[in-house]
């Protein structure tokens, strides 16, 4: 699994992440508490370290390909995503530890950059299914992947506590490959 991927297109390209990065990624991560939902801690500089560490430790073991997010029309950092939960046996991963600068939000670059990581996940890595998993509070982040044409398989009860100990549900969506040229189609037409 090659983790030096680089994905892009007029707006956005998509870096592979390194510890050099994580000085460009904390004045984002200063911005708010973008882990309000999750599990992952990044409100202090050396929780945004370890965050990097762990996801690069990850990626040296097979199991994800993290990404910084670079705004080409603004020439700048703007967060960080990865891919995750990478199954090669059963061809299924999960595109998610999505976090975009409060001035990104609402500008078209989180689309994007999904279209960009589902068409390499379906026609470059020729998974067979993407999954994507959401508190089930995160009403904004749930619209948005509905956006991308993704389906609701379910609700997982209480199955991940976040950082300030709450115990939230997870809602588990996913897109099959099957499904992905008409997704394509609908969704995206604009980038094909």
């Amino acid at each position: 699994m090659n983790a030096d991927i680089s994905l892009e297109n007029e707006l956005v390209q998509l870096l592979p992440l390194s510890e050099n990065h994580v000085d460009i990624l904390w004045p984002i991560a200063q911005e708010m508490d973008l882990f309000q939902y999750g599990s992952n801690d990044i409100s202090t500089f050396e929780k945004l370290k370890a965050y990097v560490d762990t996801a690069l430790k990850e990626a040296r073991e097979g199991r994800s390909i993290p990404f910084i997010i670079y705004n080409k029309m603004t020439h700048e950092c703007v967060g960080s995503t990865r891919f995750g939960h990478i199954d090669p046996k059963n061809k299924v991963l999960h595109i998610g530890w999505t976090w975009i600068s409060q001035a990104s939000r609402g500008t078209g670059l989180n689309h994007q950059m999904k279209f960009l990581m589902l068409c390499h996940a379906f026609e470059e890595m020729e998974f067979e299914k993407v999954e994507f998993r959401i508190d089930e509070r995160n009403l904004r982040s749930r619209k948005a992947v509905e956006n991308l044409g993704a389906t609701l398989e379910g609700i997982l009860r209480k199955n991940v506590v976040t950082k300030n100990n709450f115990r939230r549900s997870s809602c588990c969506y996913g897109i099959l490959k099957e499904e992905w040229g008409q997704i394509k189609e609908a969704k995206f037409k604009d980038f094909i």
